[in-house]
C-alpha cells in the first residue's frame, strides 16, 4: 500500500507540492485555511492549520509523512507539535525561513527534514545569470552542480551522439534518459551504446565553473583611485565647508603679519587657528590697534559659526551614512559585475553565491534598514541605497557594462519595472526576473521575451514532493511530467541490492547510478557498472519518483542524508 501523505498549508509552493505529489500517483491529503477552487472536499480538509482536528480528519494518525508548506516559521512549528503530539512517529518536511532553527529541529528531532525555499531556489537564479540554463541543482562530491535538461532537436550539438561516450564525461554527469520512442533505462542504454535521437531529453548536471582569481590589491587600489569623481557628489560640502575653515585662516594669518604686532608668519598662524578653534593662544591683540581688535572679535564669531558647521558636516560624513555612501560608491565595478536589485532572502543568498564563487556584484537596496545590508558591507560588497526602480540608480550601478541585472525585491511588480527600465537603458544585459506567482511567472518570460523569470516555489516544489516520497534529497528535476530524484542509499547486509552488481541492480530497478562511496573513495564511469555492492558503500542514485515509495517501503533504514 502507498505511503499516505499529508500536505499542510496550500499557498504557493504548498499547492504546487500538493499537485505534484497527485501526479505521480502519491495518495496525498491536502490542509488548508479555505476552499480551492476545482478541488473536491475529500482531497482539501479545511480548518485551523494547527488544530488537532483538522490533523485529524485530515488523517494524522494513519499518515506516513506530513508537508508543512507554509511561509510562517511560527505556524510551522505550531503544526509540527500539533503533529508529533498526535503521531509520534510521522516523519516531517518542514519549510523554515531560519535555516539555524530548521538545522536544530532535525538534530533533534527524529525523522524531520527541515527545507528551505530560499535555499534550494537561489542557485537556480545565480546560475541563470551566469548564463546556464538551470532546472535545479544537485549535491555531488561535496559540491553543487546545476542540473539541465537537453531536448534533442536537429540541430541540437548531442544529437546522434552515444550515451556511452558521454557516460565517462567527468564534467558531465548523466542524471535521467527519457527517449522519445518507449521506455529504456539510462544504463541499459549506454551499455547497449544507443544513439541520443531527435525528440529524446536527457537531463544531466554540470561541473560548476571554476572559481575566478580575486582581482589584487594594486587593481583595487587603482579602481578606487580612477572612482574618486564620486568624491564630488558625497563630500561637496565637507570639502566647500573645509575650503571655507581654510580661507578664513589665512586671511587671518596675513592681516597679523602685515599689522604694526611685527609678528612672524608661524606666530600668527598658531594664533589664528587657536583663536578660530577656540584652542587657545596668546593674546597677541591686546596692544593692537582697535580695528586689529575688532577684526579679531569679527573673525572669531565668523570662525566659530564656520568650525561648527564644519564639524558637523564631518562627523555626519564620516560617521553617518554619507561616508558608507561614498565607499560603496567608490567600490562598484567597472564592468562584468552582476547588479543584484532587493536583499530580499533570496536576493541575499545570490549575493552570498555569487561572492564565493569570485564574481563582482553590486546590491541596490531602497530599505537603508534592511537586516542584510551590514551582512553585505562586511563582505566587502558595496551598496547603494536608492529606489531600484530609478533609471539614475541603475546608471550609478555602471549597468551600461555590467555582466546581468537580477531583479528579486519581494514585489513581482517591481521586479518587472525593474526589468523592464534595464532593458531600456541596455538592452542586450541578461536579465533575470523573480516572480512570486508559479502560474504567472511563465507568462511572463513569454511576453516580456526576458532571459529568464523564475518563481521561488516552482522551483522547490519538487524538492518538497521528492522529499515527502522518501529520504533526504540530494536534487530533483522534472522532465515532461516525470519527477525524478537523487539520494543515497546505504549498502547493509540487508539491503536488496546488496551483493548485486551495480549495473544489474540499475536494469532491474530502473534507477541511474550516478557513484560508490567505499572506504572514503569515490567509483564512477565504466568502473562504476561492474562493482559489486557490499555492505558499507553509499550508492548515490537517481530514480523515478514513482519508483522511489517502493524502494523506500523496502528499506526504509538505508536512506541517509548526504
Amino acid at each position: 500500500m502507498k505511503p499516505r501523505i499529508i500536505v499542510c498549508n496550500l499557498g504557493r509552493t504548498g499547492y504546487k507540492v500538493f499537485r505534484l505529489l497527485r501526479q505521480q500517483g502519491a495518495l496525498v491529503v491536502g490542509i488548508h485555511h479555505q476552499l480551492i477552487p476545482g478541488e473536491t472536499a475529500g482531497d482539501i480538509i479545511v480548518g485551523e492549520l494547527h488544530a488537532a482536528s483538522t490533523l485529524t480528519a485530515a488523517g494524522i494518525q494513519q499518515a506516513h509523512t506530513l508537508v508543512i508548506a507554509g511561509s510562517d516559521d511560527a505556524v510551522n512549528l505550531s503544526i509540527m507539535m500539533q503533529a508529533r503530539v498526535l503521531n509520534p512517529r510521522i516523519r516531517i518536511i518542514n519549510r523554515f525561513y531560519n535555516t539555524n532553527l530548521g538545522d536544530r529541529l532535525d538534530q533533534a528531532l527524529p525523522n524531520h527534514v527541515s527545507m528551505s525555499v530560499v535555499k534550494l531556489a537561489a542557485p537556480v537564479f545565480t546560475f541563470a545569470a551566469l548564463g546556464n540554463q538551470a532546472i535545479g541543482q544537485i549535491k555531488l562530491f561535496q559540491q553543487t552542480w546545476l542540473i539541465r535538461e537537453e531536448y534533442i532537436d536537429e540541430n541540437h550539438p548531442l544529437g546522434g551522439c552515444k550515451l556511452s561516450d558521454l557516460w565517462e564525461d567527468s564534467s558531465r554527469m548523466l542524471i535521467y534518459y527519457q527517449p522519445v520512442e518507449g521506455e529504456r533505462n539510462l544504463v541499459s542504454a549506454v551499455v547497449s551504446g544507443q544513439e541520443l535521437k531527435v525528440g529524446d531529453r536527457l537531463i544531466v548536471a554540470v561541473q560548476p565553473r571554476i572559481r575566478q582569481k580575486r582581482k589584487s590589491l594594486i587593481k583595487k587600489g587603482m579602481k578606487i583611485l580612477g572612482n574618486l569623481k564620486q568624491l564630488q557628489q558625497h563630500g561637496r560640502s565637507v570639502v566647500m565647508g573645509g575650503i571655507v575653515l581654510l580661507a578664513i585662516i589665512i586671511i587671518a594669518t596675513l592681516t597679523y603679519m602685515s599689522t604694526e604686532l611685527k609678528i612672524s608668519a608661524i606666530d600668527a598662524l598658531y594664533f589664528s587657528v587657536g583663536m578660530i578653534t577656540g584652542a587657545g593662544g596668546n593674546d597677541i591683540v591686546e596692544k593692537a590697534p582697535n580695528i586689529i581688535k575688532l577684526f579679531t572679535v569679527f573673525i572669531m564669531l565668523i570662525g566659530a559659526v564656520v568650525i561648527g558647521i564644519w564639524y558637523a558636516l564631518l562627523n555626519d560624513f564620516v560617521l553617518g551614512n554619507r561616508f558608507k555612501q561614498f565607499w560603496d560608491a567608490v567600490r562598484i565595478p567597472q564592468s562584468q559585475h552582476y547588479i543584484v536589485c532587493g536583499l530580499s532572502g533570496i536576493g541575499m543568498a545570490i549575493v552570498q553565491q555569487l561572492h564565493a564563487s569570485g564574481y563582482d556584484v553590486v546590491v541596490i537596496e531602497t530599505d537603508s534598514n534592511n537586516k542584510f545590508i551590514n551582512t553585505v558591507r562586511e563582505l566587502g560588497i558595496p551598496v547603494i541605497e536608492s529606489d531600484t526602480s530609478f533609471r539614475v540608480t541603475l546608471k550609478a550601478s555602471n549597468i551600461n557594462s555590467a555582466a546581468a541585472v537580477l531583479a528579486v525585491t519581494f514585489n513581482d511588480a517591481t521586479n518587472l519595472e525593474i526589468a523592464l527600465k534595464a532593458k531600456g537603458l541596455t538592452p542586450n544585459i541578461p536579465v533575470v526576473v523573480n516572480y512570486a506567482d508559479p502560474d504567472f511567472a511563465g507568462m511572463a518570460q513569454q511576453v516580456f521575451g526576458f532571459e529568464a523569470v523564475l518563481s521561488p516555489a516552482e522551483l522547490a516544489a519538487p524538492a518538497f514532493a521528492a522529499a515527502a516520497l522518501g529520504g533526504r534529497i540530494l536534487g530533483n528535476g522534472i522532465t515532461g511530467d516525470s519527477l525524478w530524484v537523487a539520494f543515497a542509499t546505504s549498502i547493509t547486509s540487508s539491503h536488496s541490492f546488496c551483493g548485486q552488481q551495480v549495473k544489474d541492480a540499475a536494469i532491474s530497478a530502473d534507477f541511474v547510478p550516478l557513484y560508490v562511496e567505499r572506504n572514503s573513495q569515490t567509483i564512477h564511469g565504466w568502473d562504476l557498472l561492474e562493482v559489486n555492492l557490499s555492505d558499507g558503500d553509499i550508492l548515490y542514485l537517481t530514480i523515478h519518483a514513482t519508483r522511489l515509495y517502493q524502494l523506500w517501503r523496502n528499506t526504509p533504514s538505508q536512506l541517509m542524508a548526504s
